[in-house]
């Protein structure tokens, strides 16, 4: 079932706004997604939160610059995902232009899983450091971290991700670790390590570090954490569009680090007009595919090449991989609806699927395709190592994925092995024996902690876009600002007469529709090859189509569904 409403504006906020100067269009939309503020919308770095909220991190700080001055070598242990990747990069040229004798590992998730493992540790120590921090990851490393302390090897944790109950024996910089008042909880990994790196550096301003040196500027970073943020689809609140805006100009500015210069070139894509959907769709996936079917250590090192000239070819192989990562993804997801053709999915209140054939690294794209097509939370297994299979879930609104994991963990403690992540993502390991109890024990416990209206997909709309907004100016001014999760990008609704249609790559529509008071637009609606009604009503977002070095506006069709003529409505 599909519902289709237009967000709520408080009117008292889209008057606020009103007042403030935005123009009608922008103080609706920007009401509509709870700014009560125009400081808000105010993306310059001095309005970011002050390290010293973060618990810890002063802490933290102060350690790394004594490791600095005691020249200790320190070894980041990162995870394998776009995030993992940035904050790794991140980290070593951070602290290196600080001073510190620094280097990587990154788990290959095929030998060794995830996170800071005994296995990972033993990994580590052929490196010889003093101190491992990790990136990503750690906050349920409890292991890990006692093996590192029994080879005399201290640790220290940066991440983001839900605690458990209980916390590592070590210093933990993480906004949501218990007792952390930092207001941001929403920060992902890359985002906790650039605070850390503000701590840096302020612990060592205070010993005067930097009286005969120059300062790095930690700016010059913020593309690297612009897309760890956007590709790891955490909220961008407040504090992270900050830094993803800053990220963004950089990258406009042809600043950007070398490695995703060239990622921007491998994608086809321009670095000029750079956006949030440059980042999430075009340079993450990218970037995430060398975790999901090779070593992630190859995107790494695409980001901290030390020209485009050297990134370049390995921006290309990451294409390569993406591509091969593709076709993988395309033949387990109509394996997936295959399997699902025969359940009655709208009887249940969960997905879970397993095949011995599926790719491990593949698993969560399929999960979100899975979810987006049921709107069910889903979670999708592969093979691990020996008879381990490993799942990658996603969710909807309603149900928080990781608490509904730790309730089965807790009733049923013999069925999962480990397991961490989100409210909307979450990965865990099992037993292949036992994924037929705990597919059962996922339903019973999503049924329980959702209604049946929560599994009503429903599209929030930003309502009808006045007729005075068609026009180019309108797209090329959304398109700039930072849009995501939990501040999602404008889509309108409104009713159209439809000119002309035809197939474009052999799965897309390419239109030209006409509005009730006559504006005739070009549109497209992909992944949709159906004849379409005469006339329609259509959930739509406004975008720059350039082709050939001309720039129009163009509609790009999210639902679309027969209506009436509009004078028959009236």
């Amino acid at each position: 079932m599909l519902t289709i409403r237009s967000r709520s504006v408080p009117a008292h906020l889209e008057q606020t706004l009103l007042h403030a100067g935005f123009s009608p269009l922008h103080a609706r939309l920007y009401a509509a997604r709870g700014v009560v503020q125009p400081q808000e919308l105010e993306h310059q770095l001095k309005h970011l939160l002050p390290f010293s909220q973060l618990k810890n991190a002063t802490e933290m700080g102060v350690r790394l610059a004594d490791a600095i001055a005691a020249g200790q070598r320190m070894l980041i242990v990162g995870d394998y995902d776009c995030d993992g990747a940035t904050a790794t990069a991140l980290g070593m040229k951070g602290l290196a232009a600080f001073g510190a004798v620094v280097d990587f590992i990154v788990p290959n998730r095929f030998e060794y899983g995830y996170g800071l493992t005994p296995e990972i540790v033993a990994l580590a120590a052929e490196r010889q450091p003093d101190i491992i921090i990790t990136v990503d990851n750690g906050i349920a490393s409890h292991a890990g971290v006692e093996a590192a302390r029994a080879l005399g090897i201290e640790v220290l944790i940066t991440d983001h991700h839900l605690p458990a109950d209980t916390l590592p024996d070590a210093l933990i910089v993480n906004p949501n670790q218990p007792d952390c008042g930092f207001p941001s909880k929403n920060l992902a990994g890359v985002g906790v390590m650039f605070y850390v790196l503000m701590a840096l550096r302020a612990a060592l301003r205070e010993r005067g570090a930097f009286a005969e040196q120059t300062e790095p500027n930690l700016a010059q970073w913020l593309d690297i954490v612009a897309l760890g943020t956007v590709a790891d689809v955490v909220k961008l609140d407040a504090n992270n569009r900050i830094l993803v805006e800053q990220g963004l100009k950089r990258m406009r500015a042809g600043r950007a680090a070398p490695g995703i210069m060239a990622l921007f070139n491998a994608a086809g894509r321009f670095h000029a007009r750079a956006s949030c959907f440059d980042l999430g769709f075009a340079l993450g996936p990218r970037l995430n595919a060398a975790g999901r079917l090779d070593d992630m250590s190859f995107g790494i090192n695409t980001l901290l090449a030390a020209s485009e000239e050297a990134a370049l070819p390995l921006a290309r192989e990451l294409d390569q991989l993406n591509r091969a990562r593709r076709e993988i993804e395309h033949g387990m997801r109509a394996e997936a609806e295959l399997a699902l053709a025969s359940v009655a999915v709208d009887d249940s209140f969960s997905i879970a699927l397993y095949n011995p054939d599926w790719h491990q690294g593949v698993v969560g794209i399929v999960a979100s395709r899975m979810k987006d097509r049921f709107h069910r939370p889903t979670i999708v297994f592969a093979n691990g190592n020996g008879d381990e299979i490993k799942g990658s879930g996603r969710s909807i609104a309603g149900l928080h994925l990781r608490d509904a994991l730790d309730l089965v963990s807790k009733r049923h403690p013999h069925l999962i092995s480990k397991f961490g992540g989100h409210a909307m993502a979450a990965g865990l390991s099992l037993n292949v024996v036992d994924f037929a109890e705990f597919k059962s024990a996922f339903e019973a416990v999503c049924r329980e902690l959702l209604n049946e209206g929560d599994l009503s997909r429903v599209i929030e709309t930003d309502g009808e876009l006045p007729p005075d907004a068609f026009v180019l100016a309108t797209a090329e001014g959304l398109e700039r600002q930072v849009w995501g999760q939990g501040f999602p990008a404008p889509v309108f609704q409104g009713q159209f007469r439809v000119l002309e249609q035809r197939i474009v790559g052999e799965k897309h529509s390419k239109l030209k529709l006409e509005t009730p008071l006559g504006i005739v637009l070009e549109a497209m609606q992909f992944n949709y090859c159906e004849p379409i009604p005469r006339h329609i009503s259509a959930v739509y977002k406004i975008s720059v189509n350039e082709f050939r070095g001309e720039r129009i506006l163009q509609l790009q069709l999210e639902h679309t569904q027969a209506c009436a003529k509009p004078d028959e409505a009236k």
